[in-house]
């Protein structure tokens, strides 16, 4: 049986993480669930271009509807490796750290936490205000990762593809799925 991840993107800026993530665990046939608010709608369109979402669309397994909180996902009884929101808004973190499960993508995230699956998410604001910092402790305590998409510099990337590639992978690394997708530190 193949794995299967949630991928949930919200609609902070840094939309191209969300389209990483998806072309790498596509590539390594995963079974995804994705999920996007409708911020996140736009911040695609504008930020990746007018095709965006459609590629989404065509590298995951299914889509949901970010109203539907009776989607599959919505549920512990339904068996995936975790969930990666890639970018995490603010408005998400705070009602994911809230148990705000208000839609689609805070309630799936709010899953993973109450069954001890991994959470991985990719924070995108600065500066940070208190509540931002305090949400990100909460979801911590939780047992959630918060992972801001901070590119490694010590890797010499020559593109923002490049920085956008290696944080998306290892995003997918922290769910643990199998042999290591982000370029390591290799020092003697």
């Amino acid at each position: 049986m193949n794995a299967r991840v949630v991928l949930g993107v919200a609609g902070a800026s840094g939309a191209a993480l969300g389209l990483s993530v998806a072309r790498q665990l596509s590539a390594m046939a995963v079974e995804i669930d994705l999920v996007t608010s409708p911020a996140a709608e736009r911040t695609l369109h504008e930020e990746c271009g007018a095709g965006a979402l459609d590629e989404l669309h065509g590298l995951v397994t299914r889509v949901h509807d970010c109203r539907n909180i009776g989607a599959a996902i919505a549920s512990g009884s339904v068996p995936v490796s975790g969930m990666i929101v890639a970018p995490c808004s603010m408005r998400s973190l705070a009602a994911i750290a809230g148990g705000l499960d208000d839609n689609l993508l805070t309630r799936a995230a709010g899953v993973q936490l109450k069954e001890r699956r991994p959470l991985v998410l990719l924070t995108r604001e600065a500066p940070l205000t208190l509540a931002h910092l305090r949400n990100m402790t909460a979801v911590s305590e939780m047992g959630g990762i918060i992972l801001p998409p901070v590119p490694a510099f010590y890797l010499g990337p020559k593109s923002v593809e490049e920085i956008v590639t290696q944080i998306a992978g290892r995003a997918i690394d922290l769910l643990r799925l199998g042999a290591p997708v982000s370029r390591a530190w290799l020092q003697g």
